[in-house]
């Protein structure tokens, strides 16, 4: 039986499911909330369970489903090969959900998700956490699209997110800012890939066409020696570059961007979250976002597998 007990009127009760390095962030996050209360882990590490209260004020369960109708909000950080079946669990028993990126692994699980959320009436929103940071700098208010795109995000192997590609696993995160700024259809996908660690990809080199002519070129590895991190927009009238490393902006267009602030996206995130559950709006990232980054994603990950075996690095200069 669950040790939890259906919530007084007052604060919503939340609850992190995974207590990984994102899940310990998130429930800090919980614990700075107005208006919300932190009531419980889930996780099946022994430890975590013995220094929950000590750790994050709250205690912690092994098992995710005793939580299930004792929690008003949840955010899921397990890994994503089992996002779908937490998620779908816990919509059903009437929580809200913030899942970590990406929304599921297949488009058939995705679709059912935002089916369910919305059939119930139910916030869902995914871990798209970047998108608060382009937003602070007025890159996204802008209409104009840009007619090519490059992003490179690299750096080291740290074995996290290894249960999917590197593409659901880090390039999702510039899948999702690159249909912000081209709202078009995808018509074209080619890639490359590389596995090191295992049969899943960790790098994939990426040429994405969109139905208004766009181009996109994606480079993202999580087994480089090298961090890079950074974005170029080419426009008809200029040129913006980001690179979130140095935190600079080169912009050579007519149009005004705010300073880089990393600021805290993942607290802004988590606080959009539960103020749409609070208020009855909208997240900033949409479900329906996020499928939009998995479908490509996934195309990508087909792209990678039906691509004649040749060396990675060859594959991304081609591209430039």
């Amino acid at each position: 039986m669950s040790p939890f007990r259906l919530r007084p009127r007052g604060a919503l009760k939340a609850a992190v499911i995974g207590a990984g390095a994102f899940g310990r962030h998130h429930a800090s996050k919980y614990r700075h909330i107005d208006g919300v209360e932190l009531a419980a882990i889930a996780d099946p590490s022994a430890e975590v369970i013995k220094t929950s209260m000590a750790t994050h004020g709250c205690p912690a369960v092994a098992d995710w489903r005793d939580l299930l109708g004792h929690v008003d909000l949840v955010s899921v950080c397990t890994p994503a090969v089992t996002h779908a079946e937490i998620v779908r669990a816990f919509l059903n028993a009437g929580a809200h959900v913030l899942v970590e990126k990406p929304i599921a692994t297949s488009l058939d699980e995705a679709d059912d998700l935002i089916a369910l959320a919305r059939n119930a009436g139910l916030t869902l929103t995914v871990g798209h956490q970047e998108r608060f940071v382009f937003a602070g700098t007025g890159l996204l208010e802008h209409q104009e699209v840009p007619q090519t795109l490059t992003c490179w995000r690299m750096g080291p192997w740290s074995g996290r997110g290894a249960d999917v590609s590197v593409v659901l696993d880090l390039m999702i995160h510039d899948l999702d800012l690159v249909h912000q700024l081209v709202p078009f259809a995808v018509t074209e996908v080619e890639a490359r890939s590389k596995a090191l660690h295992g049969t899943l990809a960790d790098e994939v080199h990426a040429t994405v066409g969109f139905s208004n002519g766009s181009v996109a070129h994606l480079e993202t590895s999580r087994i480089s020696n090298d961090r890079r991190r950074g974005m170029r927009a080419e426009y008809k009238d200029g040129v913006i570059e980001i690179d979130f490393v140095s935190r600079k902006i080169h912009n050579t267009t007519p149009r005004a961007l705010k300073p880089l602030e990393l600021g805290d996206p993942l607290g802004a995130s988590v606080s959009s979250f539960a103020a749409a559950v609070r208020d009855g709006g909208t997240a900033l990232v949409r479900p329906e976002e996020a499928r939009k980054a998995l479908s490509t994603a996934l195309a990508i990950d087909d792209a990678a597998d039906r691509a004649p075996a040749r060396d990675a690095y060859a594959a991304v200069a081609a591209a430039r």
